[in-house]
This record gives C-alpha cells, structure tokens and sequence, in this order.
C-alpha cells in the first residue's frame, strides 16, 4: 500500500489513515525511523517490550532454587573429596 503525503512544517507529515488502520497504529505510539539508502522507513514500535520479548522466548521461566540445587549436584560429582 503506497501514498503520496506532503511534508510540511518542521518536516512532519500525516500518515494516510488507511495505512494507520492497517498497521493498528494509534496517537502516541513511538515508532523508529531509520533510512537504507534514499528509502525512509517507518516501523511500530511494541507498546511493551518486555511483553513481545516474554512471548518470542516463551515459558523462560527462573528459578534460582531449581538452577542452584543443579548447581550442587553437578559439583559433588565432579568435586575431590
């Protein structure tokens, strides 16, 4: 989907509404502007990180108990008495 926007004071310009439904963007969302080459690129950034990260990694869950315990078991193993 393409649309020609003017670029008007203090280099702004609107996002065409049809591209702004498409994409889900709302006022206020921050997105990261970045260039390759002669092409500007817009792109949306996560409304939370933490959240996006969470799903990419899935059930990455921590437990210092349980990684610990292993801990111990693996150094008698391999420890001198």
């Amino acid at each position: 989907m393409s649309e020609e926007v003017t670029i008007g004071r203090r280099f702004s310009f609107v996002i065409p509404k049809g591209v702004r439904e498409k994409l889900g963007l709302r006022e206020g969302q921050r997105v990261l502007v970045r260039h390759e080459g002669e092409v500007i690129m817009i792109e949306p950034l996560p409304e939370d990180p933490y959240k996006e990260l969470s799903e990419a990694l899935g059930d990455f869950s921590y437990s210092e108990e349980k990684y610990e315990k292993r801990a111990e078991e693996w150094l008698k193993k391999v420890a001198r008495p």
